[in-house]
């Protein structure tokens, strides 16, 4: 008999989101990471379906305090080309919801998860990485740095981009690189930015400005090429503010820049497959894609409520040598659809291409124009399938 039911290896976000999610619905859980590193400055948006599941695991009331609501988020045609888009708001109270989400700091929410696994009697944390996976027909043998060995009868790989739980069970992946890369920073600035989110669409990438719980400070992540970028991050503090400050068009008033400015290459990953017998894959293990429009842990997130529903152990039901493959054609349409669509924003801002502008700016002037429209598209945003059900509902 198997030691664990479930072997999580990964200890990002989504590996210990995974972790509590299955340790709370009966499971015996090992988490197999080495101890979160720190100084991540980047924030994450976490739409309203996802801190719904962060509330079911009992953790939103400890983050809520400090995580900032986005109350409207606005899309403003930053190309300076001759074919521009209309400004688009988005407005939560829209569609009857009071924030879209929120803005989290990732150092609060890894930490918030880490004392969470801690107090999890359910989960056995290992603060190691995984040397060796065996997948076999009746369990995945684990292998730690140290030369501890324990078997489970399900693995889970959220182990990022990287992942040696992909690569044991044989599962290839797409990959392709944007010459891009993103920088990202935190800022102050002398006009509130009352609870709006404001991503400028611009020839190098999206510019996304985002809410954070001091009325003055927002978050940045800044999209553009990767030589521009290059030479932005060399700039001191004070040049890369003003140039904030004239991208926003002085939306936000006077602009600080705080503390770090990070720089992250961009690509895109989807494997072939999310899962395979014995094994399933969650977050940047099964799809990376750039920080744009709010997907990434959402999408994650998304692939562990549907395994926590597979992987109910409330009544001691075992796991299936079919798991993998199940969870696979789930999976497969909301992953592929979510990072296509992704990829072709990023590569229509890039476009000189006259009809594909066209097309994108006439799209944002529908969705501005058509109320009805701009609804169903903003409650597929927030979760797949929800435009749909609000149009039967109708």
């Amino acid at each position: 008999m198997a030691e664990f039911e479930i072997a999580v290896i990964g200890g990002g976000p989504a590996g210990m989101i995974t972790a509590l999610a299955l340790a709370r619905a009966g499971r015996r859980v090992a988490l197999v990471a080495p101890a979160p590193t720190k100084g991540d400055h980047r924030t994450t948006a976490l739409m309203d379906h996802s801190i719904s599941f962060i509330a079911r695991l009992g953790l939103w009331q400890d983050i809520k305090p400090q995580a900032a609501p986005l109350k409207t988020m606005r899309i403003i045609d930053g190309t300076g080309r001759l074919l521009r888009a209309p400004t688009v708001s988005f407005r939560s109270a829209e569609i009857d919801l009071e924030a879209f989400g929120y803005n989290i700091p990732n150092s609060l929410l890894v930490g918030k998860l880490s004392d969470a696994v801690a107090n999890e009697a359910n989960i056995t944390a290992f603060d190691q990485a995984a040397a060796n996976i065996e997948t076999g027909k009746n369990a995945v043998a684990v292998t730690l740095a140290a030369g501890e060995r324990f078997e489970a009868e399900f693995a889970i790989g959220a182990d990022g981009r990287g992942s040696r739980v992909r690569e044991s069970a044989g599962i290839g992946t797409g990959q392709w690189n944007y010459r891009q890369s993103a920088l990202v920073l935190n800022f102050e600035h002398s006009l509130p930015h009352d609870d709006i989110s404001t991503e400028f669409h611009t020839r190098g990438g999206p510019f996304t400005q985002v809410p954070l719980p001091d009325s003055n400070r927002s978050s940045l992540v800044w999209v553009m090429n990767a030589a521009e970028a290059e030479a932005m991050a060399a700039r001191t503090n004070e040049e890369i503010a003003g140039a904030i400050e004239e991208r926003m068009q002085f939306l936000l008033g006077a602009v600080k820049v705080e503390g770090e400015v990070q720089k992250w290459p961009l690509s895109s990953l989807v494997a072939h497959r999310f899962g395979k017998g014995r094994v399933a894959l969650v977050g940047e293990a099964a799809h990376a894609f750039p920080p744009i429009g709010a997907q990434g842990l959402n999408l994650s997130l998304r692939d562990i409520m549907r395994l926590q529903r597979m992987l109910d152990g409330i009544d001691g039901g075992k796991i299936s040598s079919r798991t993998g493959d199940r969870y696979d054609m789930l999976r497969r349409s909301d992953v592929l659809s979510r990072t296509a669509s992704v990829d072709l924003l990023n590569r229509s801002l890039l476009a000189d291409f006259l009809p594909a502008q066209l097309a994108r700016s006439a799209g944002l002037y529908v969705l501005s124009a058509v109320p009805p429209l701009r609804q169903f598209a903003m409650r597929e945003g927030v979760q797949p399938m929800r435009g749909i059900k609000a149009l039967f509902a109708g």
